[in-house]
């Protein structure tokens, strides 16, 4: 339902196609799309864990240029442009100043497969232990926003889906952070890493 409002909405008020998850793509993507995600963090919101938000961005190509996301569970709403900073509600938002993975918090998630290599897990285990904290919260839109708001100092995930990032890449970046977006596949899963820049 919800999915249904936002594309609608989007529709009738834009030119630019829409990339949405479980719906797929409204037409051929051109440079400019919209990309939409209702609920990310949906295995939380079903099982009354409140981590979960709706997530909207717009991109260039792979880069995201403008990025919203409502965590309706605490009434808090991110955004963030190209050319702006990133705001939760009227509060200015900042990456984190730590320089040190020994010192910081990294969220992050594992893909669902159905299998995985002792190779890596070992290679996961040994990223693992250079960081203070690793935290797996079930939503990489909301992780997102802890790197741009600086409750966390980095987010990395391989395999993610866009529509899971897309948003906070846009936020992170306004904040003073730094994003990469790589490998996009033709399902639309990428490489995510955000940082507060110094690590």
């Amino acid at each position: 339902m919800l999915k249904k409002i936002i594309t609608e909405y989007l529709g009738a008020n834009s030119s630019f196609p829409i990339l949405a998850e479980e719906s797929g793509i409204s037409a051929k993507l051109d440079k400019f799309y919209w990309v939409v995600d209702p609920l990310d963090g949906t295995s939380n919101f079903l099982r009354s864990i409140p981590i979960s938000c709706v997530s909207i961005a717009l991109m260039n190509d792979i880069e995201p240029i403008l990025g919203v996301i409502y965590d309706f569970n605490n009434d808090d709403l991110y955004f963030a442009h190209h050319e702006s900073k990133a705001y939760l509600n009227d509060s200015r938002l900042s990456v984190s100043s730590t320089e040190q993975k020994s010192d910081a918090t990294l969220v992050t998630g594992i893909p669902a497969k159905d299998n995985y290599s002792d190779e890596e897990f070992g290679k996961m285990i040994s990223d693992f232990q250079a960081w203070k904290k690793i935290r797996m919260i079930g939503s990489a839109a909301m992780a997102s926003v802890y790197v741009a708001s600086g409750k966390a100092d980095a987010y990395s995930e391989n395999g993610i889906f866009l529509w899971d990032i897309a948003a906070g890449a846009a936020i992170v970046k306004a904040a003073g952070g730094k994003v990469s977006l790589q490998n996009l596949t033709s399902d639309f899963r990428v490489d995510a890493i955000f940082t507060n820049k110094n690590i």
